[in-house]
């Protein structure tokens, strides 16, 4: 079998000369990542990658492995992440995310450690890397040890204003990221913290990846053309602005959207207001009314909080179509694979509709 990765690869502080020595020492690793460098390494021109379901059922799409190459390239063009470079896989294999960080190892030279993917994956390592990928709540449980990363890129899930608050401070550059395993994980990223000219958080926009090119349809949804990571254009239900022809202001979801009494309604938007308020877990949907055809509604995780009630009420940054109209508590979410809040789920246990 010819050798099909990079002379620097380096897989948890081993070096390797051939796919099969690699391909047993990874079983070493898990299961998981022995089974996706089985398939990287076999003769097919695809890898069958699944969907997280946070927008949809959950399913199983088909991903071209020179596309999965070119992407993990323009990361590492866009970073500077150059061979030699050390990297931390702490999400799972199984899904696009934690595959993506193997093969830009693989094919850019990267010294990569695998650890298991816990909720405070830097809790017991000594040792400090120069990127890493989590999802927010890998990164608020790791702010004490989040030193230990120079760059990380957060994904599968919005970052709340109190998170936002409390990384402005630390070492880390820390940049949020847009994509869907369509695109392979990332098309752009935004810089969280750390940002020149000390420039505003909620200024700060989308940078598209090298070689992506991005406009709008007719509803204001973002259209992705990026022929070296897929065959065909993405068009998204994402709502956006477009700031230039590489930067967007991601809005929300048009599939989100609220119609309550004629007044159109951005779930996402609300959430945002309403994050500098509530640290629990909670999210914004619509509710059949006889009257408004949609109510707004805030579902909150935790017992029911009479100070949450207050403060929602007076909150100014809320306009008066803004402000729910029904405030419901559950103990516990139900979630997807990817951890991620299932809305629709989660709302029908209300079982409201």
């Amino acid at each position: 079998m010819n050798k099909q990765f990079h002379n620097s690869f380096k897989l948890n502080g081993k070096s390797f000369s051939e796919v099969l020595t690699l391909l047993h020492f990874s079983k070493s690793i898990s299961e998981e990542v022995y089974t996706f460098l089985k398939k990287w390494f076999d003769e097919t021109e695809f890898v069958e990658v699944k969907t997280s379901g946070s927008t949809g059922k959950p399913k199983t799409i088909q991903l071209k492995k020179e596309f999965m190459k070119n992407s993990a390239l323009a990361t590492g063009a866009f970073f500077n992440l150059k061979e030699n470079i050390t990297a931390l896989l702490c999400m799972s294999p199984n899904y696009i995310a934690g595959k993506m960080m193997l093969v830009r190892a693989l094919e850019l030279g990267w010294q990569l450690d695998v650890i298991e993917p816990t909720s405070n994956p830097l809790n017991y390592l000594n040792k400090t890397y120069d990127f890493s990928a989590m999802v927010p709540l890998q990164l608020h449980n790791s702010l004490n040890e989040v030193y230990k990363i120079k760059k990380l890129i957060v994904g599968g899930g919005v970052v709340s204003n109190e998170l936002l608050s409390k990384i402005q401070n630390i070492e880390t550059e820390v940049f949020a990221t847009y994509g869907m395993t369509e695109t392979i994980t990332h098309i752009a990223v935004k810089q969280l913290n750390k940002l020149r000219y000390s420039k505003l958080v909620s200024e700060s926009h989308y940078q598209v990846l090298p070689n992506i090119n991005i406009s709008q349809d007719s509803r204001g949804c973002l259209v992705i053309d990026a022929p070296e990571i897929t065959s065909e254009k993405i068009i998204t239900n994402d709502l956006v602005e477009l700031i230039s022809e590489n930067e967007f202001k991601w809005l929300g979801r048009f599939d989100s959207i609220i119609n309550s009494g004629g007044v159109k309604l951005i779930p996402e938007q609300i959430e945002e207001k309403l994050s500098s308020i509530i640290s629990e877990r909670f999210f914004v949907t619509g509710f059949q009314d006889a009257v408004l055809g949609e109510k707004l509604v805030l579902i909150v995780e935790g017992v029911k909080n009479k100070a949450i009630l207050n403060k929602v009420k007076t909150l100014k940054t809320l306009s008066k179509f803004e402000k729910p109209k029904e405030i419901y508590f559950l103990n516990s979410f139900i979630e997807t694979p990817t951890k991620k809040i299932n809305r629709p789920k989660t709302a029908g246990l209300l079982n409201i509709n």
